[in-house]
């Protein structure tokens, strides 16, 4: 493909173009977790096909920041929830550096959630419970192991990965040790509404004690 080609496609396209919701920020509640729920449901209601979907931002020992997309596990007063390896490299790097970032966006809405935080690893039983009610391709992802290894050649995958679905048909309650659990506690929560003349609408939330949020307006 020519750069031409890229430059063309890239200039062509145009974001927003359909009526686009409002957002009345004085309605809100006072913390992020009824409205983020609240908008979820909208997204998922106006045809966003993986609303479930997000971005987690995380740094190595070196400080140099690394993202990634992954599902929402859950969100509820404890957090926001996702699951990996904690041997994968964004386990390990929560686990020296548990401060993280999440992000959303729907685009049929026009709408962006971004959180910031510190993560945990919950317990080995409700990392297990996890992966229990998840899928067997869930399962035989998790059982083929060695996530962010480096990879010698696609037949090792293959190998290892019809061995794991074996067995995940098998021993459909098959330990995996490495599997975890993890809940982004917030300290801050940006909800973004954009807005076709561009006059987008930022609420922030911000964490000022160990329950008590303070709400603001930002600059779009």
């Amino acid at each position: 493909m020519s750069s031409d080609d890229f430059h063309r496609t890239l200039h062509s396209l145009r974001v927003w173009d359909t009526e686009l919701p409002g957002f009345d920020t004085a309605a809100a509640p006072d913390e992020p977790l009824p409205l983020f729920r609240q908008w979820f449901v909208e997204a998922a209601r106006a045809g966003e096909v993986e609303p479930h979907t997000m971005s987690l931002a995380t740094v190595d020992a070196a400080g140099r920041p690394d993202v990634r997309v992954l599902m929402l596990h859950d969100a509820d007063p404890r957090g926001w929830h996702f699951a990996t390896h904690a041997t994968s490299a964004k386990g390990r790097q929560l686990a020296e550096h548990p401060d993280a970032a999440l992000g959303f966006y729907w685009p049929a809405l026009g709408r962006q959630v971004r959180l910031r935080g510190r993560v945990s690893a919950c317990g080995p039983e409700e990392s297990r419970a996890d992966l229990a009610v998840r899928s067997r391709g869930a399962l035989a992802a998790a059982l083929t192991g060695r996530q962010s290894e480096v990879l010698d050649g696609t037949e090792e995958l293959a190998r290892a990965s019809a061995a794991a679905w074996e067995r995940a048909g098998a021993e459909p309650d098959a330990p995996v040790p490495t599997w975890t659990r993890y809940v982004l506690s917030p300290t801050e929560a940006e909800f973004f509404q954009g807005d076709a003349a561009r006059r987008h609408v930022r609420l922030r939330y911000r964490r000022t004690g160990s329950t008590a949020w303070v709400r603001e307006l930002l600059w779009p």
